[in-house]
């Protein structure tokens, strides 16, 4: 990939090119845009799949994107209470101060 095509920025950008355009144009750019669901659904399940695998890395952008997706407070932690009983109690104590962070940051952002 020459530097022109490089993407500009986002976490693998400098590391990782091709991983980063992937990124961006795969998966941001054509899978989280299909219709069969709309982001707020996408938002959902994704953040169900890292609360359950305890991908607590990518927990806070997902988290947070969920928000802005549409997903509400009270949706983003029922679904954490529910995940509880499916996911183990651990991965969903592990969640909910990373749902707390990405609430204020979400609520600071719409200010």
């Amino acid at each position: 990939m020459s530097n022109d095509q490089k993407p500009r920025s986002g976490p693998f950008a400098e590391i990782a090119p091709a991983l980063q355009k992937y990124t961006d144009e795969v998966l941001f750019g054509d899978v989280w845009k299909r219709q069969e669901l709309s982001p707020r659904d996408r938002s959902l399940v994704t953040v169900a799949c890292l609360v359950s695998l305890y991908r607590i890395n990518e927990m806070p952008f997902h988290m947070k994107r969920a928000l802005e997706n549409g997903l509400t407070k009270e949706e983003l932690i029922e679904a954490i209470t529910h995940l509880a009983f499916y996911a183990g109690w651990p991965t969903a104590a592990t969640a909910l101060p990373i749902a707390q962070r990405a609430l204020d940051d979400f609520n600071k952002q719409t200010r």
